[in-house]
């Protein structure tokens, strides 16, 4: 897909190519690797905007890793966090003494993350760690930083790569930011 396709028509500007973002990936998949070389690794695919960082991530992780799936939500349709966590799908497996990466598409207002290493670290898990695609520090709420970190962005509201807005524009292989009027 170009950047001159519909789908790149919403947005203001592109903030993160997909030339960038494999990159990042790949470094990223070597830094796990090493990190976690010898232990049992569970990668947690956080449904639905991690899935595709998920899924490049985890081939260039070269160890054997198990994979969980959770949904858990604290925004809805909107561009800014309720405060109110919601699992809308738990773990499939027991987690105890396993240690757990937790794949994110973004941390920005830190809500959901932080509710979800407290609610993990309950459930026995030997470790908890956070990977995101992206961080937006000036989101935060709460104290929490990611432990592995593709890029730091700025406040704006972003897309693509598995980021959406109301479900929508999940497909863009770049990350670009997203046009107010759109959403406004």
């Amino acid at each position: 897909m170009e950047p001159t396709a519909k789908l790149y028509q919403d947005l203001d500007r592109i903030l993160v190519t997909r030339e960038e973002i494999a990159q990042a990936v790949r470094s990223l998949g070597a830094q796990i690797t090493r990190d976690y070389e010898g232990k049992d690794l569970v990668l947690l695919c956080i449904l639905k905007g991690a899935i595709v960082f998920f899924s490049d991530l985890m081939r260039e992780i070269d160890l054997p890793v198990g994979t969980e799936f959770m949904a858990v939500s604290s925004y809805g349709s909107a561009t800014k966090t309720s405060g109110v966590v919601q699992i809308r799908k738990d773990l499939d497996h027991d987690i105890t003494g396993k240690h757990i990466l937790i794949v994110e598409d973004i941390v920005d207002s830190g809500v959901t993350l932080s509710y979800l290493k407290k609610h993990l670290t309950g459930r026995g898990a030997a470790s908890i760690r956070i990977a995101t695609l992206l961080d937006k520090p000036a989101g935060r709420r709460v104290e929490l930083k990611a432990d592995y970190v593709c890029f730091e962005i700025p406040g704006d509201f972003v897309v693509g790569y598995g980021l959406d807005w109301n479900e929508k524009y999940r497909n863009l292989p770049d990350i670009g930011v997203l046009s107010p009027s759109v959403y406004a």
